[in-house]
């Protein structure tokens, strides 16, 4: 079993370089109940550090299953306000938020998929006013993974649980760095690596980005004014922090209104306790217009219901096929992971923080700016090795970013 060194290793970085922790800043932790000792660890440690209030919102998939089952219906399509009022109450305070994301990608495989939609239409809406303390980079925010044993079996359907915990711990030690001698050096280093990145493609400057790929053949117009992000980021007051663990992307926007063409899925996308996957979504001006699925199809239909938001696009991450998640050769069925295994692009709400000007614009000018806005903000990957990227200038002419899966453009 991972050490307890390890794991108090992995707490710190997630503390110091994740959300980086402020001495008498409050922390507002979201974890899974099955997750309870290495939680203990963030707690203990975060006092160490100088936070002043640590609060847990527990997560139980078995509690939210049979929430599920028997709810009614107008439960189900609520979200409590002391939910909203606590939450409220830490991002006001300037809180760092830590969200430690280990779901059973199967949990809600057997719900009715609309009554899911409800609850996360209900939540997105409840939430919505609070979004842009995370989605602004207002506050500190990280999202990390722990091994949790349902979790754990899907990946490794051949291991006992015990064994499978095991192997997915080892994982995740490995992908998040940990296993280094000294792990928040490494991911300075691995930051400074997505910084050049980034700079390499805000110089660029490209006016619409070209995918080419099995089942792929999308273009895809970037809004004037632009920026790429990866990496570490910083709050408005100037705190740096990480906000996904593992990451390995540079990531813009696309105009909401200048998506055209198909793109085909690579991998399972986790949904709400539901699986999509082997899917495709047309676009045109912007906006998906047909659609099919192989598994989850019912789901991928709520999901792009939601509003009208969700039928567009917020985000485009480019990931090369030899990041570290990639060659662990494992599907993750979360999120977090595969995401950085493979370029992504996103449906629902941009970060404003992607185009220059925009943390401080109102909805009608960000939306003249071609920044999408929705309750959603879904990732789903559509990289391979497979993957072709051609940047396209203002004046028409074209250069490769991407061949084969990865950098054509000298990154180092």
């Amino acid at each position: 079993m991972v050490s307890q060194r390890t794991q108090e290793k992995y707490a710190e970085l997630a503390l110091r370089t994740g959300v980086n922790i402020q001495k008498d800043q409050a922390l507002m932790v979201n974890a899974p109940i099955e997750g309870a000792d290495f939680t203990r660890i963030v707690v203990r440690k975060a006092y160490e550090l100088g936070a002043k209030d640590v609060h847990i919102n527990w997560v139980d998939d078995e509690l939210t299953l049979l929430k599920y089952e028997n709810a009614p219906d107008e439960v189900i399509a609520s979200f409590p306000e002391w939910k909203v009022e606590l939450q409220k109450s830490y991002v006001e305070d300037g809180a760092a938020i830590l969200n430690i994301r280990s779901t059973n990608p199967d949990l809600l495989k057997d719900i009715d998929p609309s009554r899911v939609a409800k609850a996360n239409k209900a939540a997105g809406e409840a939430m919505k006013h609070l979004r842009k303390y995370t989605m602004n980079d207002i506050i500190p925010w990280s999202i990390i993974s722990i091994p949790t044993g349902d979790w754990a079996q899907k990946i490794f359907p051949e291991k006992s649980r015990e064994d499978a915990i095991e192997s997915l711990w080892d994982a995740i030690v490995k992908i998040v760095r940990v296993d280094q001698d000294d792990p928040i050096a490494a991911w300075d280093v691995h930051n400074e690596t997505l910084r050049t990145a980034r700079e390499i493609l805000n110089k660029k400057n490209y006016k619409k980005l070209v995918f080419t790929a099995l089942g792929t053949n999308l273009e895809m117009e970037l809004p004037k004014g632009h920026i790429w992000k990866g990496g570490s980021a910083k709050t408005s007051s100037g705190t740096t922090f990480n906000p996904n663990m593992p990451t390995e992307e540079v990531f813009s926007m696309p105009h909401k209104y200048g998506v055209n063409g198909t793109v085909a899925s690579t991998k399972p996308l986790n949904y709400g306790g539901s699986l999509i996957d082997n899917f495709s979504l047309t676009f045109k001006d912007g906006k998906v217009v047909d659609y099919q699925a192989e598994q989850g199809e019912n789901t991928l239909k709520h999901l792009l219901e939601t509003d009208d938001g969700s039928k567009r696009l917020g985000e485009v991450a480019l990931v090369p096929h030899e990041s570290p998640v990639s060659q662990s050769g494992l599907i993750f069925y979360n999120t977090l992971f595969d995401e950085n295994a493979s370029c992504h692009i996103a449906l629902g709400k941009a970060y404003p923080t992607n185009v220059e000007g925009g943390a401080a614009m109102k909805e009608e000018e960000l939306d003249k700016h071609g920044v999408n806005d929705s309750l959603n903000h879904v990732d789903f990957m559509i990289g391979s090795e497979q993957l072709d990227i051609d940047g396209v200038f203002e004046d028409g002419t074209t250069e490769a970013i991407f061949r084969n899966g990865t950098w054509a453009l000298d990154i180092k």
